[in-house]
């Protein structure tokens, strides 16, 4: 049987020939700016004679062995020239062109010859005339280099190359048919899979068959991300998929996603999987710009990647601590390591951004390759806000100023323009005032004007540098310019533009309102996609608000615990309402005190905000002294937040209270099991602060005839809430209790989004909220 592999031109040369340092984001957008890139082809296209043809697609299917490979790529131009058929490759570039030429042209040449072979084997030519034409784009010299070669040449050069190139896919089809017999002949890798566990893996190995998408709310608990990866393996064991991504919100999640897969490893199942971690975290020298002539590790980068590649056939787990051992061994950049080998693994474990965010999707794999994908989206609710952030564009005026202080040329473009801006945003400032926030929905196209000049003048002045702490900042400012630019190309009815003034400062935002256009495209590069989460109430606006299809399966899976082990109480003595925040503290401790006196053991209080948490500590601390209180601070890092976690141990024997906040580090993704925790309380309905942002968002669907309120304000707080709650029951035998404070909890709106399993009882005075506690931890309830 034939295996068909698709590959393009440029992907095909650079895998096998690529040699020589790391180049930083900057220069690889186009070898220059993505504008005088393409302005820079154009100029030297319109220079050749009338015959000249332009952006000619070609393709041809070559066989090697058991493969059969279709080659496909677009050549800059062909023409005729005194009876010789010339093909013609373009590049440009603001560097000197003495090094670009001496660190790519071998590359430039093999992808010139591809095409001329192609070309030359299709149309039975004897021999063809190769054409390299190189452009300093801000200077305008140009330097051209020909070569003649025969058909013999060319064609012993592809077959040359799609023959290194298929012994490369040996090596992975091997290890593809050792992960697909394991796979095929593995059962679920746990003793028995819990309630709920079995029909979503169904779901999601439904939806993958069917090419479809899918809303799964499973209740904590359930085993979710095992349920949508184990049958997701299935599906790649049978061709139906080429990969799988599974996306995170969060490191927690992607952490749980290591842990099941390498026990599935452990029962026999081999399965390759990369865990990408963002660049500034993983970077071995953050201070230094991405290039040979500052970092070692993006020095000769692309002569020692393909001896670091082979540990693909070594090893099948490749976290972050193993990618940063692997790359420091072969002195790499573990970040763009872990991109050259993400395409070679069954399983994609990444942030959102990954798959969703213009700026940072792996456009490798949704635009070069078109691998068939499934996206398993971890915890979807974050998605929504993710997605407004992913699409929105802010800027600063003091950036402007800042970038005019570091440059000591006031007579440069850069100097000028930064001027020009910080003045059109002071003005803007002036027309505000004296409000501190405004908005409108009109484009600032002045704005936008002035920042593609800037840019242009960015560009050149990066190639003028030569301190690499100001090409850094001038990087800074080039993308924080080109990102507004390119949001404002998504601007219609679904934004606004936002204006918030202060003393010291000024911003302008394009704020993305509603996010669905923009998810729903992104959706679009996977060939199926499952979405799961605790909270997908309700389930029609989360199929609106993240653009999924009008048929997506929507599939809600009953709690796995008893229903009886999770005490569930609301009680409307306290008012958490802002205005009645300070009058009501002292109740609010008392209340407080008396859910955690009910039963020695461990205990998490969530607030709406920082402040209101830090009003009623010492309340709580003079009232129940004995009781030992954490308290969560802002910015927690990974360490302090493994130590707070780590002090919710089952062998203690006084009362411990963390106070934390609704919707942050501690409100998702943690297990405390067993007696680790015995309850949350949850101060306040979660919603989220009154904003500028959130207006715009109430109004608009306001005006688009749906629940404005609804979707600004109470969805993403019940949200939090139910989050919260669900830290409560982890296993069969936990047991626990949670009390929802607030009078807001008896009315309609607010109850019907509880889940189907809680039973809740309503506490009307403190002695029936200890009488419940009592019962329920005697076991008389």
């Amino acid at each position: 049987m034939t295996a068909h592999i698709q590959i393009s031109v440029r992907n095909l040369v650079e895998h096998l020939l690529r040699r020589g340092d790391l180049t930083s984001g900057f220069d690889e957008l186009g070898r220059t700016g993505p504008m005088s890139g393409i302005r820079g082809h154009q100029k030297i296209q319109k220079s050749r004679p009338a015959s000249y043809a332009r952006e000619v697609a070609i393709q041809c299917e070559a066989e090697s062995g058991p493969y059969s490979l279709a080659i496909h790529g677009r050549i800059d131009g062909i023409y005729e020239q005194k009876g010789k058929i010339i093909i013609e490759e373009i590049k440009t570039t603001h560097k000197s062109l003495d090094s670009f030429i001496r660190n790519n042209q071998d590359l430039h040449w093999a992808q010139v010859r591809v095409y001329a072979a192609i070309i030359a084997i299709k149309q039975k030519l004897p021999g063809l005339t190769l054409q390299l034409t190189y452009l300093k784009a801000d200077t305008g010299e140009i330097r051209t280099y020909f070569r003649h070669e025969a058909i013999s040449e060319l064609d012993s050069f592809l077959q040359e190359i799609i023959d290194l190139y298929v012994d490369w896919i040996k090596k992975i089809d091997t290890q593809k048919r050792l992960r697909n017999q394991t796979v095929s002949a593995s059962e679920f890798p746990y003793p028995a899979p819990r309630p709920g566990q079995t029909r979503m893996m169904e779901e999601v190995y439904n939806t993958i068959f069917c090419s479809g998408q899918a809303l799964i709310q499973a209740p904590t608990g359930t085993g979710k991300t095992a349920a949508a990866i184990f049958p997701s393996l299935k599906a790649l064991a049978e061709g139906q998929i080429d990969q799988i991504f599974y996306l995170t919100a969060r490191t927690t999640g992607q952490f749980i996603a290591e842990k099941t897969l390498n026990e599935m490893r452990t029962k026999g199942l081999s399965i390759k999987f990369i865990s990408l971690t963002a660049k500034e975290k993983i970077c071995f020298n953050p201070d230094k710009n991405c290039n040979g002539e500052e970092c070692q590790y993006a020095r000769g980068y692309y002569d020692r990647l393909p001896e670091a590649r082979e540990a693909l056939f070594e090893q099948e787990e490749f976290n972050r601590e193993k990618l940063s051992a692997l790359a420091e061994e072969h002195r790499l950049c573990p970040f763009e390591l872990s991109l050259d080998l993400a395409p070679w693994v069954d399983i994609i474990i990444c942030d959102y951004n990954y798959a969703f965010d213009p700026r940072v999707y792996l456009k490798r794999f949704f635009l070069e390759n078109q691998m068939k994908c499934v996206f398993l989206v971890d915890e979807a609710h974050n998605l929504v806000d993710r997605g407004r952030e992913m699409f929105s564009a802010p800027l600063d005026k003091s950036r402007f100023l800042e970038l005019r202080l570091h440059l000591k040329n006031k007579k440069s473009q850069v100097f000028q323009l930064a001027g020009k801006i910080n003045t059109w945003l002071r003005e803007k400032k002036k027309q505000i005032s004296p409000e501190i926030y405004s908005w409108d929905k009109e484009r600032p196209d002045r704005l936008l004007s002035l920042l593609r000049k800037l840019c242009t003048a960015l560009e050149k002045e990066h190639t003028a540098q030569s301190s690499p702490s100001l090409k850094r900042i001038i990087m800074q400012h080039y993308f924080e310019s080109l990102w507004f630019q390119r949001v404002a190309d998504l601007f219609d009815d679904n934004y606004a533009v936002c204006y918030e003034a202060n003393k010291r400062n000024f911003s302008i935002k394009q704020f993305c309102i509603d996010p669905s256009r923009q998810l729903r495209a992104a959706f679009e590069r996977a060939q199926a996609a499952v979405l799961f989460s605790a909270t997908l109430t309700p389930m029609p606006y989360f199929s609106q608000i993240l653009g999924l299809n009008a048929d997506v399966e929507q599939c809600t899976l009953p709690s796995p615990f008893p229903q009886e082990n999770l005490h569930v109480m609301t009680t409307g003595l306290v008012s958490t309402y802002y205005r009645h925040r300070r009058a009501t503290s002292s109740a609010l401790a008392q209340t407080i005190g008396t859910f955690t006196e009910s039963k020695s053991g461990n205990y998490l209080v969530f607030f709406p905000s920082y402040v209101y948490m830090q009003m009623v500590k010492p309340l709580y601390l003079r009232a129940f002294p004995h009781h030992q209180v954490l308290t969560q601070t802002h910015g927690m890092d990974e360490d302090e937040r493994g130590s707070f976690l780590a002090s919710f141990a089952h062998e203690n024997n006084c009362t411990l209270v963390g106070f934390v906040v609704m919707g942050g580090i501690f409100g998702e993704a943690i297990d405390l099991m067993g007696d680790r925790l015995s309850g949350a309380a949850i101060v306040g309905v979660g919603l989220p602060g009154i904003s500028l942002e959130r207006e715009l968002i109430r109004n608009h669907f306001d005006q688009e005839n749906m629940s404005g309120f609804n979707y600004a304000y109470l969805y993403p707080g019940m949200i939090r809430v139910l989050q919260a709650a669900g830290r409560v029951i982890r296993s069969e035998s936990d047991r626990g209790a949670v009390l929802l404070i607030d009078p807001r909890y008896d009315r309609p709106q607010y109850y019907e989004l509880f889940p189907p399993e809680w039973e809740v009882r309503s506490a009307r005075t403190p002695d029936d909220t200890a009488r419940l506690l009592q019962d329920f931890w005697n076991g008389r309830i």
